[in-house]
């Protein structure tokens, strides 16, 4: 039988570096001085998509740490892990559009990168980012009010997650799935603990 705390580590220390470097990879587009010419580089365009992917990975990261803290974590527990998938998958949503639909903007209408945004626009990005940050944020703080992972972790992951409001915009999306990562490997540890017993 699969033990869920090895299983929770494997999963949240993959899709924790693997969001790390996928938001490296796209570093050129915070020095870029035409960004619809630098979403049209074939590099920088795989990264810019596969960093849809690597929500969806910390999605699935939270879905296997959660357990592991349920019981302790309690209403408010269950209320951080909604918020955070939700937030999550908000900013996946913004990200999707950033790696899809944007490279095909700037080829058929770069001058959409050129005109201010409307205010709808505006509105959708806000709420991807705010969620995202609310999401990771209620979600360390269920980490420290349990008491099930140290709490330097949930420390780091409440402030990552506060950092993560800017996680469209590289490197701000590292400092998250760095935490993720960390908590893996704690998470990793602690399943050989008992074994080790």
């Amino acid at each position: 039988m699969t033990d869920p705390t090895r299983t929770a580590g494997i999963t949240a220390l993959v899709a924790g570096v693997a969001f790390a470097v996928l938001d490296l990879g796209r570093l050129p587009i915070a020095f870029a001085d035409d960004r619809a010419a630098a979403l049209l580089d074939p590099l920088l365009r795989t990264f810019n998509a596969a960093y849809f992917f690597g929500f969806c990975g910390l999605v699935l990261a939270l879905v296997a740490l959660y357990p592991l803290h349920a019981a302790a974590a309690g209403m408010f527990g269950r209320i951080a892990f909604g918020a955070a998938i939700v937030g999550t998958m908000t900013m996946a949503g913004d990200m999707w559009f950033d790696g899809f639909a944007a490279p095909w903007l700037a080829e058929v209408a770069p001058a959409a990168f050129t005109v201010g945004s409307t205010p709808i626009l505006e509105i959708g990005a806000l709420l991807s980012y705010g969620l995202c940050a609310l999401g990771w944020l209620l979600f360390g703080i269920s980490m420290i009010a349990a008491r099930t992972f140290p709490v330097p972790l949930g420390i780091a992951v409440l402030v990552c997650g506060i950092v993560a409001f800017r996680s469209s915009f590289p490197p701000y999306g590292v400092p998250l799935g760095l935490a993720v990562a960390a908590t893996g490997v704690w998470a990793l540890r602690a399943a050989r603990r008992p074994a080790a017993a």
